[in-house]
């Protein structure tokens, strides 16, 4: 039997031990209600506004302008709803700007508000999956609202010229949101530094529980509640606060503060895909920016092959595919399609996502695992 290879770290991670930890007391003991001003609603409070420091201090602002959600579905669709609800009165027919290769919790709310009568610009990417900022000043109009354009691709870990966008909006008093789902807890995310207005979070990419999320909101900007109700969270998003998960996500974000620093990850990254050219020569591709890239992701093409086709082969190995079958035809991912990826390349696709836990051991188990499906031998060491 193979040992069980886990590369699918940008789909989702494991609690880290640290975090699991800090979350244990509020199974049984932490039960108040944060909202309440008694013994027991106190450490509650507390708890939470700890967690909302931690989250703060990993992206360099302050703990005010963080709205804790259920995750980063909901943060995106608060960014997007929010500002369309906001500016609605003043612009009736709000614009929001897009690039092709942004999450579905984009691209899906982005077309419900285009049913309310917004006006959607798609910017497209070029065969590395990079927005060129002068689409993006192109594509500015009189009735803009937002522009909103991803931090780190999830499928090929392409990372965006955010600086630049971000003040190509300040220049025309554009808000600008980033879903930064991928990149937070792999690269530093300072947003002094990328000058964004709005950033989304995702607890579960970075080894924090599942179901928790967080929104950065600039101070003074306004934004319309998604969810209505009482007071929580500055008035900024009803119900009472999950305590457990936000702890968790706070721990989560203080262990990464600690890690970010760390190679390992990527130096490994970068030996796989050394070693996969050693192998197979032309017969892999590689998708993405080859340098503006999260350290972490490697996604790569086997042409004449399917993706799919290869990891139901390895049964041992849970890693993502870059098609999906529809109707009994496999299709590329939009975000290939988006990036001029041929039919032929991006069938062969398979995204491989590296975590802190990641070995060589793994890494050469996976190798000679392709070799067997593939069909190509080497005597190159591993």
């Amino acid at each position: 039997m193979r040992e069980l290879v886990y590369l699918d770290f940008n789909a989702t991670t494991p609690l880290a031990d640290q975090v699991v930890e800090a979350m244990e007391p509020y199974l049984r003991e932490a039960y108040g209600n944060p909202s309440s001003l008694h013994w027991s609603g106190v450490p509650a409070r507390d708890a939470i506004e700890t967690a909302r420091s931690q989250v703060a201090s990993l992206l360099c602002c302050d703990a005010t302008e963080i709205v804790f959600t259920s995750g980063g579905s909901e943060s995106n669709n608060q960014a997007l709803k929010g500002i369309y609800f906001t500016k609605r009165s003043a612009t009736p027919v709000p614009h929001f700007i897009f690039s092709q290769i942004e999450h579905p919790t984009i691209r899906e709310p982005c077309r419900f508000l285009q049913s309310l009568g917004a006006e959607l610009t798609c910017v497209p990417v070029d065969g590395q999956g990079l927005v060129d900022p002068a689409e993006v000043r192109r594509a500015i109009r009189k009735n803009t609202v937002l522009i909103s354009i991803m931090h780190a691709n999830n499928e090929v870990g392409t990372i965006q010229p955010l600086e630049e966008i971000a003040a190509i909006a300040r220049e025309n008093e554009i808000p600008c949101h980033t879903d930064a789902a991928q990149s937070v807890g792999k690269i530093p995310v300072d947003l002094d530094a990328l000058g964004v207005d709005l950033l989304t979070v995702a607890s579960h990419k970075l080894y924090g529980p599942k179901g928790v999320g967080a929104l950065y909101v600039r101070e003074g900007l306004e934004l319309e509640p998604l969810v209505h109700g009482a007071g929580q969270e500055a008035a900024r998003r009803a119900g009472t606060e999950n305590i457990l998960e936000i702890v968790g996500l706070g721990a989560a974000c203080a262990l990464a503060q600690q890690t970010l620093k760390q190679t390992e990850t990527r130096e490994l990254r970068d030996s796989f895909w050394q070693k996969l050219k050693s192998i197979f020569g032309e017969d892999v591709v590689l998708n993405g920016h080859p340098e503006l890239r999260l350290p972490n992701t490697l996604n790569v093409s086997f042409p004449d092959h399917i993706g799919g086709e290869i990891l139901a082969r390895l049964p041992w190995l849970a890693a993502s595919t870059g098609s999906a079958c529809h109707a009994g035809s496999v299709e590329i991912s939009p975000v290939l399609a988006a990036m001029g990826v041929s039919q032929e390349i991006g069938l062969g696709t398979v995204r491989f996502s590296l975590g802190r836990t990641t070995t060589r051991s793994e890494i050469d188990q996976v190798l000679q695992g392709l070799i067997q499906i593939i069909g190509k031998s080497t005597e190159q060491k591993m």
